[in-house]
């Protein structure tokens, strides 16, 4: 299991991706290969919260 800092630094990484990701996105047409990196940081992201939460609840 990870610390609650690495935890927190991956998810400010991930924060910093999924921007990226979403400024890279077409008002039309979008790349499903775009899509598919912003899904899986979103995904990540998630379950690092799962993780965090789970370490400050016990």
């Amino acid at each position: 299991m990870k610390t609650e800092e690495k935890i927190k630094k991956r998810m400010a990484e991930l924060e910093i991706l999924i921007r990226d990701t979403k400024d890279r996105l077409p008002a039309h047409s979008v790349k499903p290969p775009v899509m598919m990196d912003l899904l899986a940081y979103e995904d990540e992201y998630d379950d690092l919260m799962k993780q965090l939460a789970d370490l400050k609840n016990g």
